[in-house]
């Protein structure tokens, strides 16, 4: 799930012309249950919107800090075809909560923080219950994504006790990011990057890699949202000899740039202004 001020990937955010971030608020939500994603991601105005030094509010769903747990309560609207609501609680509890912070351009117009890497998760939602491997991590910019960047690739993979991080793309000046990253005890520490590696193409052709040990395979799990300019994905790959899971996102900022789709998004993404 992502939670937005400035749904950078909405239409209606875009046709405004940005100018007002707190006015286009969402929460996003894919799961997988049954085999059968189910997404959320209703473009919400400034009446929705509630903030205080410990809590998130976007119209019925909210983030709650109780100081040692992120309590997320979620009751959102599923987006066709699977109409109906999207309604339960997840509470993350971070092993720490770092400091770092990552700037993804050389201006310094985007930044990212990945506040818990290593967390554990307790879901209750739409009558399943489980625990898990949990991660929490913020972006912040300054500028639409795409007037800095081409495409990106993203990857967080889980093991016993750590977790790694990938941040791979391409900018608009020709230059790339490339982001690597572990994370143990609630220290991230740079760490040698292994190669780039192909992953299969989506359903709309979309293009994607992960990083992988040499002469290993990465292997799709599970897709959970396949869109024409973004997908995600539960990915499986081999890391420093060890087999990890984790979650994988391509996004293609030049396909999100062609007029004709974002009357296309409309359609899944509904403004309540």
């Amino acid at each position: 799930m992502i939670g937005f001020i400035g749904t950078v990937f909405s239409p209606w955010y875009h046709w405004s012309g940005r100018g007002r971030p707190d006015n286009h608020v969402c929460l996003n939500v894919v799961t997988r249950g049954g085999g059968v994603p189910r997404f959320t991601m209703t473009d919400r105005g400034a009446g929705a919107l509630r903030q205080s030094a410990d809590t998130l509010q976007i119209g019925p769903s909210r983030m709650h800090w109780t100081g040692g747990a992120l309590v997320i309560d979620i009751d959102e609207a599923g987006a066709p075809p699977l109409f109906g609501r999207v309604k339960g609680r997840i509470t993350l509890t971070p092993q720490a909560v770092t400091e770092t912070e990552a700037v993804l351009d050389a201006a310094a117009h985007h930044i990212w923080r990945p506040f818990a890497p290593v967390s554990r998760i307790t879901v209750e939602l739409g009558g399943q219950s489980w625990q898990g491997h949990g991660y929490f991590d913020a972006n912040f910019g300054a500028r639409p994504l795409e007037a800095d960047f081409r495409r990106w690739t993203w990857g967080r993979y889980a093991a016993k006790d750590r977790s790694v991080v990938f941040y791979d793309g391409l900018r608009r000046d020709g230059s790339t990011l490339a982001l690597a990253v572990q994370t143990s005890d609630g220290v991230v520490t740079p760490i040698a990057a292994p190669p780039l590696t192909r992953l299969p193409r989506t359903g709309w052709l979309l293009p994607r890699e992960t990083r992988a040990d040499p002469g290993t395979k990465p292997r799709q799990k599970a897709m959970l949202l396949d869109a024409p300019f973004y997908s995600r994905a539960a990915v499986e790959v081999s890391l420093q000899g060890e087999t990890m899971q984790g979650m994988h996102e391509a996004l293609d900022l030049d396909r999100y740039a062609w007029p004709w789709l974002k009357p296309m998004i409309a359609l899944r993404v509904p403004r309540k202004a």
